[in-house]
């Protein structure tokens, strides 16, 4: 058995206030916080790529905090979430009368941000009717509400993401290039789950300490094979997942014990990329490791991949590879550690 409590499973001390909501000590987090340190202080743009669940709201938060605009409105809008006919009028509002239903003025999410942040989650769902729209407001700061001939002018710093390939769609003419290369100004990779292994058992402490204060229960323990199951387990889901599921243990546990339900046995020690993205990664990374991480010259990474230098730096900084990055002890079969790490509240 382990016991749970914070100083057994070594519960980090965040440096900041800033980044108090992120769990995770490993390298890759180091890493994403790093980044975020860099573009926080500046009013660039900021892109956050990564697979559903992985935190990227966290991390939004987590620029505007380290800006000059901490204290200033924190705006959020998941574009996926808002009807393609009211999304226009939720980005930058509309006056009385504008369409069928407009009872009074309305501002938008821009005008409500104005001073702060406005964070676009899902931002590939942006009809492409409605990006030339956005990529003005993106360069010229003004735009006009539905209805009216007003130009309004803001200050508003946009942090975006997705979990989408931008530059794909924008090569299939489903997403404005022009638009996708404002957003990628600052691009923030973010691992999945699975390539943070290490950081599973301070999720689950975390997850565990929630959800039984706010059931009344006392749970110090998870029994050792309890817990090498949950970090044996792929989590395609990320880190929502493992919330989910955790609360469920909580819900079915009576002891001082967790109690871990069944884990999809299709998925236990899965080790193959899911995507054709993550097996790209897989790729580069295999080829910096044997490169020893020398990326030009006539040896280097970037020409035994076939690519230019620059192409392949790019590539590195997207996915948040670095010489501080390692393979998943699960993959790489030699006793390390994997890298990457980032939390939900």
């Amino acid at each position: 058995m382990a016991s749970m409590g914070t100083s057994d499973f070594g519960r980090q001390e965040m440096e900041s206030r800033r980044f108090q909501q992120i769990i995770g000590d490993s390298p890759a987090l180091q890493y994403v916080l790093e980044q975020v340190e860099l573009v926080g202080p500046t009013d660039s743009t900021v892109l956050i790529v990564g697979e559903t669940g992985t935190g990227k709201e966290l991390i939004a938060r987590a620029v505007h905090n380290v800006s000059s605009r901490c204290g200033r409105p924190f705006i959020k809008l998941n574009c996926a979430a808002i009807p393609l006919n009211l999304l226009e009028s939720e980005l930058f509002g509309h006056e009385r009368g504008a369409f069928t239903g407009a009872i009074a003025q309305r501002i938008g999410r821009f005008e409500a941000a104005n001073g702060g942040t406005l964070f676009l989650d899902e931002i590939g769902d942006i009809p492409l009717k409605l990006q030339a729209k956005l990529l003005r407001v993106l360069q010229e700061q003004e735009f006009e509400r539905l209805g009216s001939t007003h130009t309004q002018r803001v200050n508003v710093r946009v942090v975006a993401a997705t979990n989408q390939d931008l530059a794909a769609l924008a090569a299939e003419k489903q997403f404005r290039m022009d638009l996708y290369y404002r957003l990628n100004v600052f691009p923030i990779a973010l691992p999945p789950l699975r390539r943070r292994t290490e950081d599973i058992p301070l999720l689950v402490a975390h997850f565990v300490e929630k959800y039984a204060a706010r059931m009344s229960k006392q749970i110090p323990t998870v029994s050792k094979d309890g817990m090498d199951a949950l970090v044996g387990y792929p989590w395609p889901g990320n880190i929502r997942e493992l919330q989910n599921f955790i609360e469920r243990a909580v819900i079915l546990t009576n002891g001082d014990v967790l109690h871990i339900p069944p884990l999809s046995s299709r998925l236990l020690n899965k080790r193959e990329p899911v995507t054709l993205d993550e097996a790209e990664r897989d790729h580069i990374l295999k080829i910096l490791e044997e490169s020893n991480w020398i990326v030009g010259g006539k040896h280097g990474a970037a020409a035994r991949l076939g690519m230019a230098r620059t192409t392949l730096v790019d590539k590195m900084r997207r996915r948040g590879l670095s010489p501080d990055v390692a393979r998943p002890r699960s993959d790489r079969g030699d006793g390390e550690h994997d890298d990457s790490s980032l939390g939900r509240e």
